[in-house]
């Protein structure tokens, strides 16, 4: 193994954020065992994790879990991020995962299941679900405003925030539409926050979402 080739691959991890699973360096790290090993050895000797999920298009770094303590806990208050994002601006990150990659994990989750009976059934009737059903979906800006606006400290906050969550690359907007950006879905363990969100109060405010959505495509 060239030496220098994890420092490479790292080194770009660091500076541009977020890689694609498709480059070249990000598709080695995925297949190969020894160079993996080696790349999250020297992460972790600086106190930082790989992020990879499978579903997502990109790779990247966060702290690893002992670093936390050191890096948001060193002051007299426990520190959210160190992204400069109050109570309101981390609330804000959460529904928009919640209102995106939730409902695209689920799309994923039922296609991969499709995928698995295909492939034990090949004369199966079922057809896989198109590429493009994987494809994260938007958040009209004012639809966004009008449901959670005042839960989260009304528009100049949220138009603050979302341009926070924009420069860092959690999302993307565009003609007055939040996207998914490349480290949305990298964001939060799915399997950990996913039933927290559904049974819990977030999950009550999407449903009363969803319910009026439906009453107004009726009316």
């Amino acid at each position: 193994m060239d030496e220098q080739t994890p420092a490479k691959f790292i080194a770009r991890l660091l500076t541009e954020r977020y890689i694609l699973r498709s480059d070249t360096l990000a598709q080695r790290v995925l297949i190969d065992e020894g160079f993996r090993q080696e790349v999250e050895r020297r992460l972790d000797e600086c106190g930082l994790r790989l992020l990879d999920n499978p579903f997502a298009e990109y790779l990247a770094v966060a702290l690893s879990q002992p670093a936390e303590t050191d890096v948001f806990g060193s002051g007299d208050v426990w520190l959210s991020n160190n992204l400069g994002l109050q109570r309101d601006g981390v609330a804000l990150l959460v529904l928009l995962w919640a209102l995106i990659i939730l409902p695209k994990r689920e799309r994923q989750l039922t296609r991969s299941a499709t995928d698995s009976d295909e492939q034990s059934d090949m004369f199966g009737s079922a057809k896989p679900l198109p590429k493009s059903a994987d494809a994260s979906k938007g958040i009209a800006e004012n639809l966004l405003l009008d449901d959670y606006g005042k839960q989260l400290g009304g528009k100049t906050r949220v138009n603050m925030n979302l341009g926070i969550l924009s420069r860092v690359g959690f999302i993307k907007r565009h003609n007055k539409v939040i996207e998914e950006g490349p480290l949305l879905d990298l964001a939060f363990d799915y399997a950990q926050l996913a039933p927290r969100l559904i049974q819990g109060a977030l999950g009550d405010l999407l449903a009363q979402r969803k319910n009026s959505s439906a009453a107004k495509g009726e009316a």
